[in-house]
């Protein structure tokens, strides 16, 4: 048995959370990001456009709105009585300018306010807010979006999205092993093999974003092993989340890791009205979040029929309440190999990991191959 692990006792300022890397002048790019994703924006203004009769006269939420397109996408394509858009950050006062210049002053009214302090005139029939992160929980957002529903839904009001699956999948990753492991091997003709230690504790112990699985790149069929239903989750609940998974390998080849992505489904208003997904799998159009690797200290060969079987732990950061950790149980049954390992991720990038990386950058941009 084998494990990965970061002492809770490590002193907190080693390490500097993804989220904290956004830049004062980047929250443009990230709107941008965000609205040219068409798959994530064209599924909720579908959500909308399937439930026009039933939102006629309603109260809606949209809860974390940014430059509010959800909350336009609502004021135009249906006839709601009231939309709140509610938004903590300075991009409020924008949003506001959004909403007079599209002329839905008369039906949304923007919110500056963090969903904790939030004050609304009354409770709402319908509360639609895009809280995902990476690896579905990545930067807690849902804390707030269960604050808000316990506060101002009512007891028969919607949540949007509904529910929402983590999925997973065993994967070969041949070009990220490559770049980050091989390479240290030969750069140059210089052996650089010493820092192969050090680049498999700072590269794979940590999971990468924006991972682009091809589809022929899964050794299994994927499966969803965490399910939240937005009715009866809890806050608590976000502090631990597991999830168990038993895969045939389906083809023959190298098992660098699992990859993982979530779906988000959304109930119709109406008793028999279609539900919509979101799903940000390598069998679907590619979104900006696309999936998320987490590799293995080193992979290992695996034939047609073996079987992975273990589990997943999602456990939240006692500190940096925006992160979290996410352990891998598993172990391979087949004739000849039966292992079990733990490796343990965290969502955090510590000053090491940058000082390796930069130097991986530098020595990439010397090369005389490129």
């Amino acid at each position: 048995m084998h494990e990965n692990d970061i002492s809770e006792g490590h002193e907190a300022e080693e390490y500097v959370g993804l989220a904290d890397f956004v830049a004062e002048g980047d929250e443009q790019r990230l709107h941008l990001e965000m609205l040219s994703d068409k798959p994530r924006t064209d599924t909720y203004r579908q959500v909308i456009l399937s439930n026009t009769a039933s939102l006629r006269g309603k109260v809606v939420m949209d809860l974390g709105c940014g430059t509010g397109v959800i909350s336009l996408f609502c004021a135009l394509l249906a006839q709601p009585a009231a939309v709140y858009a509610v938004e903590a950050s300075s991009m409020a006062e924008h949003t506001e300018e959004l909403v007079r210049q599209n002329g839905c002053e008369e039906v949304v009214t923007v919110f500056q306010d963090r969903a904790e302090n939030l004050i609304l005139p009354g409770k709402v029939d319908v509360l639609v807010s895009e809280w995902m992160g990476n690896c579905l929980l990545f930067e807690y957002m849902l804390e707030s979006v269960l604050l808000a529903r316990d506060r101002w839904l009512k007891e028969s009001g919607m949540m949007w999205p509904s529910s929402a699956c983590l999925t997973i999948v065993p994967c070969q990753a041949f070009s990220d092993y490559m770049e980050k492991m091989e390479f240290w091997e030969k750069p140059y003709g210089l052996d650089f093999s010493y820092l192969q230690s050090l680049a498999q504790k700072e590269f794979l112990s940590k999971p990468k974003f924006s991972h682009h699985l091809l589809p022929e790149d899964c050794l299994s069929t994927p499966a969803d092993v965490i399910t939240l239903d937005m009715v009866t989750i809890q806050v608590s609940d976000l502090e631990r989340l597991e999830g168990e998974f038993s895969f045939s390998v389906e083809k023959s080849g190298m098992f660098h890791g699992f990859t993982v992505w979530f779906s988000a489904h959304f109930q119709s208003l109406e008793e028999d009205g279609p539900s919509l997904e979101l799903n940000t799998g390598p069998y679907s159009e590619i979104t900006h979040w696309k999936q998320t690797l987490f590799m293995l200290d080193a992979p290992v060969t695996v034939e047609e029929g073996d079987i992975i079987v273990g589990s997943i732990c999602l456990q939240r950061n006692p500190i940096w309440r925006r992160h979290m950790s996410v352990t891998f149980s598993w172990n391979i049954n087949s004739t000849e190999v039966s292992k079990v390992s733990i490796y343990t991720y965290h969502c955090l990038i510590s000053l090491k990991s940058i000082i390796l990386f930069v130097l991986l950058n530098f020595l990439l941009y010397l090369s005389p191959f490129q």
